[in-house]
């Protein structure tokens, strides 16, 4: 025996180490050693590469080993391995790390080393009731050496017969362990954790792991394919993503990744990211929420920074400078990449735009700097047909044909009808009526109807003082109205207007007080009535809805305004000449049919607003009913 002795514990160290708890979870044992392993590899290289030893043909490689009978799980890897001396230094003092110790003496040979801190190969403990060491160093004479330690400050230090250069350690694992003797578990930590580590591991004489991280590969020597095929091996039975965003930097930290835009499915959760963060390959979490801006949480990819501060043992974040100009940097890099995107195909920009507007919108919403990447792309559907170079038809599945635009296009095209006003649509099918209806008239309209457009249309009315978002539904432009028609004169006798006689049957019969009838004769193809809910009292209704996370619902106090060059309207009005005041002793005929009629109108006005409770719908349909009969019974009117 060549030693005996107490192992040096620094005193800060004492609690996590006997106490077993430095990582949260046991099985990351498996990582830390096989990040040991590599790290010698990586050693061997180094000090090769500065002349101090010849390589030859060097393999590295890491071996696996099960042995049930005796319980062992042994990792053994070729590389630099460790004289009697540096296991004392090394091992023994348990505070010291010695890959520090190694970078600052080998720095600039571009070999990343994985392990800066110092206590990792003691999570060996957390699953073994005995460990073990042997190990020969490739330095010249050097003489083979086995340490044994029983998970207690007391170890032995022994020479041994080994005679291949690297090191092995040796697990005895303790009981309730035993996972860790079934090789399809051994696959399953190196899947997760070593899959993309650049050496070769080996489990009964096969190798185990993919060692290629395309990340770190230039883009240039990359396919589509490449990406794809990456993307579907982290992400199975996921659809293809829209694209990817390639991160490659050296100053002012190192950094390098593949982002993915994933196509977006109602069971995404934004909140939660689903990036793979790697520090030098090796797989350290699932959850990069600090890293990346919350607007970017839903991206897909990977993440592999050995500048990313993390604890001890890697399983949570240090929040620095470092990690918000990272945060920064990745924010930039994905607003230039969509910035090309549109630049170089916008056909393919404005086909993926459902998806990516999620994303962009959100981080207009909540950082400036990504905001002003950003304002020029972002883009609408609408009503125009456009023919103009940057903006295409793009078909939508169940939406009719739109092309897509931005704003400060729209604006340029509309200033000579309605300079610096905006309308737009919500939803394009409870909002039909009024969008046709514009559009008649040559008004163009914008659809803003996605969920996050309710906070993002105050965003930009902020961000563009001057211009005045409209809801079509909100109120009507004076183009729509043909002003002098409503005053026309149609009852000589009382020398009333159209608009004052319309008024007066709608106020009778409708008997609605709390609904204000306006009249007005509306051009083209308008229907008989319109329901207009003001812009600022519907905004308020919509963002108290959502605050108390709730339906919002149909306001009792709107607009209805009545269509009076509609014949609908003007046959009404007839219909009512003579018994508009009703008789003592109950309705008459026409009477009744009159205000079922009022009433019907002001029905079909409410179901274009999606403001049926079922209640009304049922007296809808009775009413429909009761009117159709009295219409198509000889001699009732």
């Amino acid at each position: 025996m060549l030693e005996q002795g107490t192992i040096t514990i620094h005193t800060q160290n004492i609690f996590p180490i006997i106490k077993k708890s430095l990582y949260s979870d046991h099985e990351v044992f498996f990582r830390e050693l096989v990040s040991n392993g590599v790290d010698a590899i990586q050693k061997l290289k180094m000090v090769g590469y500065a002349g101090e030893t010849e390589l030859g043909d060097f393999q590295p490689e890491i071996h696996i080993a099960i042995d049930r009978e005796k319980r062992t799980l042994s990792i053994s890897d070729n590389g630099i391995g460790m004289t009697a001396d540096e296991v004392k230094k090394y091992i023994n003092q348990v505070a010291f790390s010695s890959a520090e110790e190694f970078v600052q003496k080998y720095q600039g040979t571009d070999q990343p080393l994985i392990g800066h801190f110092g206590l990792g190969f003691y999570s060996a403990f957390m699953v073994a009731q005995q460990v073990e060491i042997d190990t020969l160093s490739y330095k010249n004479d050097a003489q083979a050496v086995h340490w044994t330690c029983s998970g207690s400050p007391e170890f032995s230090l022994e020479s041994s017969e080994r005679s291949e250069r690297g090191t092995t350690v040796i697990l005895t694992l303790s009981e309730g362990e035993d996972e860790y003797l079934d090789p399809n578990r051994i696959r399953q930590l190196v899947k997760k954790y070593c899959d993309f580590m650049p050496v070769a591991i080996k489990l009964d004489g096969e190798v185990i792991n993919r060692q290629k991280a395309i990340w770190r590969e230039s883009a240039s020597n990359l396919t589509a394919e490449d990406y794809q095929e990456f993307y579907r091996y982290l992400y199975p039975f996921q659809e293809e993503p829209l694209l990817w965003v390639h991160l490659q930097t050296d100053y002012p930290f190192l950094l390098n990744g593949i982002l993915y835009f994933p196509k977006m499915q109602p069971d995404i959760d934004v909140t939660r990211s689903e990036l793979k963060l790697f520090c030098n390959q090796v797989y350290v979490s699932d959850h990069c929420e600090e890293i990346i801006p919350r607007f970017l949480l839903p991206m897909r990819g990977v993440i592999d920074s050995p500048d990313i501060p993390l604890n001890v043992s890697r399983s949570a974040l240090q929040m620095d400078r470092t990690v918000r100009r990272i945060g920064d940097f990745i924010a930039k890099k994905v607003g230039d990449r969509l910035q090309e995107l549109y630049q170089n195909d916008f056909v393919q920009y404005a086909k993926i735009w459902p998806d990516l507007s999620l994303f962009i919108k959100y981080g207009y919403l909540n950082d400036e700097k990504f905001k002003k990447q950003v304002q020029e792309i972002i883009i609408h559907r609408t009503t125009a047909q456009l023919s103009a170079q940057g903006e295409s038809d793009i078909w939508q599945e169940g939406v009719s044909k739109s092309p897509y635009t931005t704003l400060n296009n729209y604006l340029e095209r509309a200033k000579v009808r309605h300079e610096n006003r905006v309308f737009y649509a919500t939803d394009q099918v409870a909002q039909t009526t009024y969008i046709t209806l514009h559009q008649n008239q040559g008004l163009e309209v914008l659809f803003l109807d996605s969920f996050i457009d309710t906070h993002f249309i105050s965003y930009l009315e902020r961000d563009y003082p001057d211009v005045k978002f409209v809801r079509v539904d909100a109120d009507l432009d004076s183009s729509l109205i043909d002003a002098n028609k409503a005053a026309e004169i149609v009852d000589p006798k009382t020398n009333k207007t159209r608009s004052e006689l319309v008024q007066e049957v709608f106020k009778q019969y409708l008997d609605k007080p709390k609904v204000t009838i306006r009249t007005e004769s509306l051009s083209g193809t308008a229907p008989p009535a319109m329901i207009l809910l003001p812009e600022a009292l519907r905004r308020l209704r919509d963002m108290t809805a959502l605050l108390q996370q709730q339906k919002a619902e149909f306001p009792e106090e709107h607009t209805l305004v009545i269509n009076t060059a509609h014949p609908l309207v003007e046959n009404l009005v007839s219909l009512s000449q003579g018994g508009i005041i009703v008789q003592s002793g109950g309705n008459s005929p026409r009477q009744e049919l009159t205000q079922n009629l009022c009433q019907h109108i002001y029905d079909l006005a409410l179901m274009a607003q999606k403001g049926f409770d079922p209640e009304t719908m049922q007296s809808f349909l009775d009413r429909a009913s009761t009117v159709l009969t009295r219409l198509t019974t000889p001699g009732a009117i």
